[in-house]
């Protein structure tokens, strides 16, 4: 263990008030999950970090007598956080794989699988444009290889994160945007890799389930935020709290008036587990909170407001020159779909939301330092 353990310790504590939230929401349905094996990718990521750290508690908490086991996987691109370690350490469940999931599945990584969740992406602009062809490759062919594994293991549910990117930039009579809305998307550009590759993936789910009859699930999440999301991410709401937490103004890289609604963590796997147990097979869903849709300004605003910072939000223009490109101007769900067949309802609201990610990053920001090695078990 290394000298992050006590803080980790604190942390997973601190966190365990969110993860009550997503198993009180889940009710009985997390029983689905008793004794069975779950093959996780993108596990060093921000939805490997919720997934694995609310399977933890799942096992700590409610199946003491019928554990469930995870093989979580990742190709460590970015690097080995530090609290991957710290849970994989105090975990037996877990088993940590370091794999590319472009290359073919071999046998021997884990066993047959009762549900897969493709997390693995790249999903911050800064990161994805660096790395766009293993952006594409991941969300097609690691998903390829995801849906054949499968397949093959005839597994309850696959579960794959599309976007909302998907949707592009939607005129305004498709604000808040429903699932039958098709996109206005460009296909050469610098968010092409990402957005255009999510769209790929939802028809290798479609097909999936029509040939093959694999229980592909899809959901597109709308700007999920909270602990997790590291501090050096390059999204928005990290390089606010970064600013915040370095007592300097925060700095709007465009004029501030696009604007997004957020969805806490919390909520944001609540939903993700009700589509991946559902018997809603290759249809997308809407996951995200319907309000605010608010602007980045009025967003930078309400962090210093809940920081108690007296600093101020400056406009400097990105030395990146696409960094605005094809960015969409508003981006909101509708989620009546999700609210009436899964009975998904978000219920932290956005002040609260922000509290937590920089209550979070103000106390446990080492633990997402990288380490070269992962433990693999």
């Amino acid at each position: 263990m290394s000298d992050v353990s006590p803080l980790y310790d604190e942390a997973q504590n601190w966190l365990d008030e969110d993860l009550r939230k997503i198993e009180n929401a889940l009710g009985d349905r997390v029983e689905a999950f008793r004794g069975k094996q779950i093959l996780l990718t993108g596990a060093a990521g921000f939805l490997g970090f919720g997934f694995l750290h609310f399977f933890s508690y799942l096992n700590r908490n409610i199946l003491k007598h019928g554990q469930l086991s995870i093989v979580a996987v990742d190709n460590y691109i970015r690097g080995c956080p530090r609290w991957l370690n710290e849970l994989a350490a105090r975990s037996p469940s877990i088993k940590l794989v370091r794999k590319d999931i472009t290359q073919p599945w071999l046998d021997g990584a884990g066993g047959c699988f009762n549900f897969i969740i493709h997390a693995a992406s790249i999903a911050s602009p800064k990161v994805y444009r660096k790395y766009p062809l293993e952006t594409l490759d991941t969300n097609v062919s690691g998903l390829r290889h995801m849906l054949e594994l499968a397949k093959s293991d005839k597994c309850e549910s696959i579960l794959f994160f599309s976007s909302s990117e998907i949707y592009g930039d939607p005129p305004a009579s498709e604000i808040p945007t429903c699932e039958t809305y098709r996109g206005n998307v460009a296909s050469i550009g610098p968010r092409a890799c990402y957005d255009e590759s999510k769209r790929v993936g939802e028809t290798l789910c479609y097909l999936y389930e029509q040939q093959h009859g694999v229980p592909a699930k899809i959901v597109r999440p709308f700007n999920n935020y909270g602990p997790g999301l590291r501090l050096a991410d390059g999204r928005v709401l990290p390089d606010f709290c970064r600013d915040v937490l370095a007592d300097r103004d925060i700095i709007l890289r465009s004029d501030g008036s696009p604007t997004r609604t957020f969805c806490y963590m919390s909520d944001a796997l609540t939903g993700y587990l009700l589509v991946l147990l559902s018997p809603h097979h290759a249809e997308p869903f809407n996951v995200g909170s319907e309000s605010p849709e608010i602007s980045m300004r009025e967003l930078a605003t309400m962090l210093l407001e809940v920081a108690g910072s007296q600093r101020r939000v400056v406009h400097i223009a990105s030395e990146e020159a696409d960094y605005l490109t094809d960015n969409p101007n508003r981006r909101c769900p509708n989620i009546q779909k999700a609210r009436t067949l899964l009975g998904y309802a978000p219920t932290v609201d956005m002040k609260s939301g922000l509290r937590r990610l920089f209550e979070w990053y103000r106390r446990f920001a080492e633990l997402e330092e990288l380490v070269n090695e992962a433990i693999v078990k």
